[in-house]
C-alpha cells in the first residue's frame, strides 16, 4: 500500500489501480480519494486476479504504471509546429487490444504522426504489451490521453483540425483532402466509433470491402489510411 501511495504522490503516471473487492477501508480510501483527484481509473478485482498477478503480499491494491509519461495535447501541437509540416493525429476511440494500439503506434511514427490520443476509461493504456508490440515506437510517439473523446474532436475543429472518423459507411478514403491539419479516429474493434464521436467528425471515411468479411483489424485499417494521408501529402 505505501507502495503505491508514493507512486500516485511522486506524479508517476499510472494507468489504473486495481483494488480487492470490498476493500476500501484505512490507507486503501486514500489511494482511492487520489486516484480520483489525479483521474486514475479505480477497478475492483477479486483476491485471487491479484494473487495470481503479484504473489500473495499485494496488501489488497495493485498499480499499473505506463510504459512511458504521457503527452499532452499541447505537446502534440508543439511537435507538429517544430516538424513544419500541417498537425496530423490520430484518435483511439476506445481501443482494447494493446498488440492493436502498439501497432498503430509503430506505423504512425513510420508515416510522420505527431501524436496519438487515448482515453482514459474503456480503453488500453500504454502497457509492456503495448510497447513490446509498437517495437520501441513508443519512445518516438507523443501518446496523450484525455478524460473525453467527442470533447477532444471540438478542441481539435477549434484548433483548426479536420477530423475523419474510419467506418464501413463512410465515403471512399482516396477522394479526401488531407492537406490541411488532420486527426483519423480509430474505432473500439467491435463496436467501431460510437455515435457521438462519428456525429462530432468533419467526415467519414471508408476503405473498400472486396471479399465477404466487411471489416479490417483497427491496426492495419490504421495503417492504410496514415499512408493515404502521406501520399497525398507528397502529391
Amino acid at each position: 500500500r505505501n507502495a503505491v501511495l508514493e507512486a500516485l504522490r511522486s506524479g508517476r503516471s499510472l494507468d489504473s489501480v486495481w483494488i480487492a473487492k470490498g476493500e476500501r477501508g484505512g490507507s486503501l480510501g486514500v489511494i482511492c480519494a487520489l486516484c480520483r483527484e489525479n483521474g486514475i481509473p479505480v477497478k475492483e478485482a477479486d483476491v485471487r486476479k491479484l494473487n495470481s498477478l503479484g504473489g500473495n503480499n499485494h496488501q489488497g491494491v495493485m498499480a499499473f504504471a505506463a510504459c512511458k509519461e504521457y503527452a499532452t495535447l499541447e505537446d502534440v501541437f508543439k511537435k507538429a509546429e517544430a516538424s513544419g509540416r500541417p498537425p496530423f493525429v490520430i484518435v483511439c476511440d476506445e481501443l482494447e487490444d494493446a498488440h492493436n494500439l502498439g501497432a498503430i503506434i509503430r506505423s504512425a511514427e513510420a508515416a510522420g504522426c505527431h501524436g496519438i490520443i487515448i482515453p482514459t476509461r474503456r480503453a488500453v493504456g500504454l502497457t509492456s504489451t503495448v510497447y513490446k508490440t509498437s517495437a520501441g515506437a513508443v519512445e518516438y510517439m507523443k501518446v496523450a490521453r484525455v478524460t473525453n473523446i467527442a470533447n477532444t474532436i471540438d478542441f481539435l475543429k477549434e484548433n483548426g483540425v479536420w477530423v475523419f472518423g474510419a467506418d464501413m459507411d463512410g465515403d471512399d478514403y482516396t477522394k479526401t483532402d488531407y492537406s490541411s491539419p488532420t486527426a483519423i479516429v480509430i474505432g473500439n474493434e467491435g463496436k467501431g466509433i460510437g455515435t457521438l464521436v462519428a456525429k462530432k467528425c468533419d467526415g467519414i471515411i471508408s476503405l473498400p470491402m472486396c471479399g465477404q468479411i466487411n471489416s479490417l483489424n483497427a491496426s492495419v485499417a490504421a495503417g492504410v489510411l496514415m499512408y493515404e494521408v502521406v501520399r497525398k501529402r507528397k502529391n
